[in-house]
């Protein structure tokens, strides 16, 4: 059996983004190079290693600077929230400045970096130091032309940082067809980071990427980064497989009518759902209702707005009766308002990204997207959706788009690439008819539940938005006053009804009535009648019992009288039988 391979080992820099796409920090106890053109963040960079490092991670480190003093380093860095002084106070880092002057280099065999050597070691060996950054070495090497002694002399620096078992940063202006100046440093490097600050459509972007990596994989893309008052962050373009999480939860619109023409009542919660549809439709009105009932639910909404003030966007929704001031105050919703130009899109993305993860939302809004289309392609702006979704799945962030179609080209595109990556789309129409503008709202997919394929009249109301089922006539679906008129024109088809339907109800009574009527004097004409022959009945049977009493009456008077006559005959035969 083969013994397991041995997995190089790194340190973490503690630079958001940098150890993710590094796939776990700069190579510990080797040499890194860090280069890029003036401008670009390369000493923030080295700054940052050591900071993060002696803060986060209890390590000590060295910064050796050639170009800058150590009360300047600090007073720079300060904004960024680095207590330099304190931490050397504190033995956690220490600033060596060296001063090399140019004119008082002379090009011989004896030349060395010694004295360097000598006052590094002093300097890791005074704090115990893990991590070390040379800040820039081209200083160091200014004014020699000799190859040979300036690679003998690059060889034995690394050499020197490697048997010191320190992890080094070490920074280089960016020659002009090579990595650095002298084109040698990027060889005798484990790992080479290259910086850029380009300038396109006058908006400047910082890009990083890892050109080497000895020992491991790592990402290979260029990726944007941002310097703000947190240092730097660094955003992974985006992640290569579809294996992000999903729920089964359901969170409502905010608007009870759209949630019934979604079979489960509502989204899924950490989907993506988009709102287009022309100026003036109420696609901003879908969105804070949406982020408002998020604020009910006691979760948290971060809306990122590229069009309106928070103020204003506030003193807007008063109008539909929706109070967004109540959910600032207890800290429930937020507001990041920008103009799209004031970064790439690059730069929104990675400020959209710190944000989100600042402040740990449940719902994210943008409204609108397209207005990013100012500061790059409809290509560059679908690129930059993709990562977003991206991140807010894998963070299961449910968030809502809105976009402005001007029926362009450019906006068709935008609405067909963007609804491709979203979970929900909502289209808001104009419906023009008998002189009016109304709205109409579709919902054209929603992925993983049925929905309604009819098509509502999107209303707004003072006291919220609210969707009306059209009324589909002869010329087509009615909304406005001509649904209103048909609505008029139905009720008084239901009264007359109504009214049809009472007269012939009193009519049927009064037959009722009527006919109850006649089958009472039925009901008596037959009592009668039917009394008449009982009586009938009565006297003949009277009649039969009194001839039956007299006949019976008769047959023994007749009875007794034979019997009397017998009795009379028998006693004179018996005389005459004595005679």
């Amino acid at each position: 059996m083969r013994p397991a391979a041995k997995q190089l080992k790194k340190t973490p820099t503690g630079i958001t983004g940098l150890d993710e796409i590094t796939l776990g920090g700069l190579p510990t106890g080797r040499p890194t190079l860090v280069c890029g053109y003036a401008g670009c963040g390369k000493t923030l960079f080295g700054l940052e290693f050591l900071v993060r490092g002696a803060q986060e991670f209890d390590e000590p480190g060295v910064l050796i600077a050639f170009e800058e003093k150590p009360e300047e380093i600090a007073t720079n860095v300060a904004s960024l929230g680095f207590d330099l002084p304190k931490l050397q106070k504190q033995k956690k880092i220490r600033i060596d400045y060296i001063h090399i002057d140019r004119t008082e280099i002379e090009e011989t065999g004896e030349y060395d970096l010694e004295g360097l050597f000598i006052r590094l070691n002093h300097a890791i060996d005074s704090i115990g130091a893990k991590r070390v950054v040379l800040d820039t070495i081209e200083n160091l090497f200014a004014g020699l032309d000799n190859v040979g002694i300036l690679r003998a002399e690059l060889r034995r620096l690394f050499t020197f940082l490697k048997d010191k078992g320190v992890t080094a940063v070490i920074t280089g202006e960016r020659g002009e067809k090579t990595l650095t100046r002298q084109g040698l440093e990027e060889y005798v490097s484990d790992c080479v980071i290259l910086l850029d600050n380009r300038v396109i459509d006058q908006i400047t972007t910082r890009r990083l990427r890892v050109v080497k990596y000895r020992g491991t994989v790592h990402g290979t893309n260029e990726y944007p980064f941002l310097i703000d008052e947190d240092g730097i962050s660094v955003l992974p373009v985006t992640s290569l497989t579809l294996d992000k999480p999903v729920s089964t939860q359901v969170v409502s619109s905010g608007i009870a009518p759209l949630d019934d023409m979604l079979s489960l009542g509502g989204f899924y919660h950490g989907s993506s759902i988009l709102v287009s549809g022309t100026a003036g439709t109420g696609k901003t009105s879908v969105a804070v209702s949406f982020a408002n009932a998020a604020c009910e639910r006691g979760e948290k909404c971060l809306f990122f707005a590229f069009e309106e003030s928070p103020h204003q966007i506030v003193r807007n929704m008063h109008s539909i009766g929706i109070d967004l001031q109540q959910h600032i105050d207890k800290g429930t919703l937020r507001f990041f308002a920008s103009r799209p130009t004031l970064h790439g899109l690059e730069m929104h993305l990675v400020a959209i990204h710190k944000a989100i993860r600042k402040f740990k939302p449940k719902v994210v809004v943008l409204d609108p997207i397209t207005n990013l289309i100012t500061v790059g392609s409809v290509s560059d702006v679908k690129s930059m959706l993709v990562r977003l979704i991206d991140f807010l799945q894998a963070e299961q962030v449910t968030v809502m788009f809105t976009a402005l179609s001007l029926n362009t080209i450019v906006n068709e595109q935008t609405d067909e690439g963007v609804s491709s990556l979203v979970d929900a789309w909502l289209l808001i129409r104009d419906i023009e008819m008998n002189g009016e503008r109304n709205r109409g709202l579709y919902v054209i997919k929603s992925r993983g539940m049925k929905h309604s394929n009819q098509v509502r009249e999107f209303v707004m109301t003072d006291n919220g938005l609210d969707l009306i089922e059209v009324y589909v006539g002869s010329d087509g679906v009615l909304t406005g006053s001509a649904r209103e008129e048909h609505e008029v024109a139905e009720e008084t088809g239901a009264l007359l009804h109504s009214n049809a339907l009472s007269r012939k109800d009193r009519e049927l009574l009064r037959k009722k009535k009527l006919l109850e009527t006649r089958i009472e004097n039925l009901r008596t004409e037959f009592e009668s009648t039917e009394e008449e022959l009982n009586r009938v009945y009565v006297e003949e049977e009277i009649k039969k019992e009194a001839a039956d009493a007299r006949r019976k009456k008769l047959t023994a008077m007749r009875k007794s009288q034979s019997e009397l006559k017998a009795k009379t005959k028998t006693p004179s035969k018996k005389k005459s039988n004595g005679r």
